[in-house]
């Protein structure tokens, strides 16, 4: 799990990244601040893997935070002037975000920084479990499937009845069930022809969904379990279309 901070001297942006950041169950928010000194001074003790850093703010500008933190931690820079890009680029960023942000734009930051780190530790739900990292799927049946575990000739039994959503990433997917995490090593699209479609359900680009677990629809965002989730543009059609058949 990576840990963020977001950096802007407009409150409204800090919040908007901040609940950006909550939607994403890979990210940790550290904190949020107006304050480009104070955020530098969290860099500075190694409290942030990643930050999400304004250019234009007074007393230090978002370029300036870049030379002095160097490489302590990744950093995607946002802005609303786009002839900022190349200067950015130049300090190795992780992505450039254009202002308004729209979340699909900064999931793909997000993929890109996580792709920098070495591969992703199982993250716990609340409250902490012990996470399971496991290799590929091996087995799938009616109501259930098997996943082959962190060592060899163990294998752990997942039914269909118990996943709340799974999230893709890369090569990776992480299988949520309730107080755990699994992670297997394989596609999304590869996940998504194995299992039974209804109650499964793809949502957006990185996301498959339990309708058996879904328990609030709000405009485009998904509420399952207690994780929300944004439906993507391309899934939008068909996903409440299936919704009205349902209703």
């Amino acid at each position: 799990m990576l840990r963020c901070i977001a950096v802007d001297d407009e409150a409204f942006a800090t919040r908007l990244l901040a609940s950006y950041i909550q939607k994403i169950p890979t990210l940790e928010l550290v904190g949020t601040t107006t304050n480009p000194l104070e955020a530098l001074q969290w860099v500075q003790e190694g409290r942030a893997d990643l930050v999400f850093l304004d250019i234009q703010m007074p007393e230090l500008t978002g370029l300036q935070f870049l030379k002095i933190c160097g490489t302590r931690c990744k950093v995607v820079l946002t802005t609303a002037y786009p002839e900022y890009a190349l200067d950015g680029y130049e300090h190795d960023v992780v992505d450039y975000l254009l202002k308004p942000i729209a979340f699909d734009r900064f999931l793909r930051a997000v993929q890109k920084a996580q792709a920098l780190f070495p591969s992703p530790a199982p993250a716990a739900l609340s409250p902490p479990p012990a996470p399971v990292a496991s290799a590929p799927l091996v087995a799938a049946s009616a109501d259930y499937l098997f996943v082959k575990g962190e060592s060899k000739n163990k294998y752990l039994k997942l039914n269909y009845a118990d996943i709340l959503y799974i999230q893709g990433l890369k090569n990776y997917v992480s299988i949520y069930v309730p107080g755990q995490r699994v992670v297997t090593y394989q596609t999304l699209r590869d996940l998504e022809a194995q299992l039974p479609q209804p109650p499964f359900v793809r949502v957006h680009k990185s996301f498959i969904i339990s309708l058996d677990h879904l328990r609030m629809v709000e405009g485009n965002t998904l509420l399952v379990g207690t994780e929300s989730i944004t439906v993507g543009e391309t899934y939008r059609e068909d996903f409440f279309k299936l919704i009205r058949e349902k209703g």
